[in-house]
């Protein structure tokens, strides 16, 4: 059994999204996650679409962590969304340095992401449980991984309770980040995160995106499945469910999770690990 388990969506936009994803959440209930998170948008670009698809779980008694970032939004709004949360009965906030919005250059009102976890534990004290992001292969940001350890170590020093991962395929680059973490006197848990692979170009986009590796053996063989969607996605499974295996059986607290708000990726590996 998965220690701890969560689930991430990201708000809909339209009302079939929306209708799409409580189905894709009534399937993963389930598997009885610890929490699903919801994203944000920086600057505001989802915020309300976030506080409502937040809203409408915890409505329905589910446990939920909405995702925070800055971007542009003032240390004000940030204090009042917090509230918000807390009226919700809301327990636990995922804190997010984002990405500034497009044509606001390099402004930012908090511009590290233990900033904001500050601001969070000054407002609301302990009435959250704070999750932070952490990068096992670094931050494409980052000038070196000890400086992206560095960080990491402030957001903790913070106040930060956990973190969740950036997705990966190397298990040896996850244990190797914690193995640094503790000699670093960094003790909170450290959960993975987990992105099931059901589409070869998306995954190449993302990953180039955000920094993450995609190994050149897993490359070249989704490559060659990729006008075979069905063969993909077995590949993908398997090769997603022994990265599982392999995390958690190397004492990894848990997995979270990138839904994409479907349903059937998350499950089909869930699915392996159960057997």
């Amino acid at each position: 059994m998965i220690q701890r388990l969560s689930f991430e969506f990201f708000p809909a936009n339209t009302e079939q999204g929306r209708r799409s994803l409580e189905r894709t959440r009534g399937r993963l209930t389930a598997y009885a996650p610890e929490f699903y998170s919801v994203t944000y948008g920086a600057g505001g670009s989802t915020r309300d679409r976030t506080f409502d698809a937040v809203a409408a779980i915890a409505a329905d008694a589910m446990p939920v962590a909405p995702h925070l970032s800055i971007g542009n939004d003032d240390h004000d709004t940030l204090r009042k969304l917090l509230d918000r949360y807390r009226d919700l009965g809301i327990n636990r906030i995922v804190a997010l340095r984002g990405d500034v919005p497009s044509g606001m250059g390099s402004r930012r009102n908090v511009r590290y992401a233990a900033e904001l976890v500050e601001l969070i534990r000054s407002h609301s004290g302990n009435a959250f449980h704070i999750e932070v992001a952490a990068y096992p292969e670094a931050h494409p940001d980052a000038p070196s991984p000890d400086a992206d350890l560095d960080f990491f170590h402030a957001k903790v020093s913070a106040g930060a309770n956990s973190a969740i991962t950036q997705y990966f395929f190397n298990a040896d680059a996850y244990f190797d980040f914690v193995d640094r973490c503790r000699a670093r006197g960094i003790d909170v848990p450290i959960v993975p995160g987990i992105m099931p692979i059901t589409n070869f170009a998306n995954l190449v986009k993302f990953s180039d995106n955000c920094g993450a590796e995609i190994p050149r053996w897993i490359r070249l063989r989704l490559e060659s499945h990729q006008d075979d969607p069905e063969s993909l996605t077995q590949f993908g499974t398997e090769v997603v469910t022994d990265l599982c295996r392999r995390l958690l059986a190397g004492g990894a607290p848990g997995l979270h999770f990138y839904t994409l708000n479907r349903a059937r990726p998350s499950q089909a590996v869930l699915d392996n690990l159960a057997d």
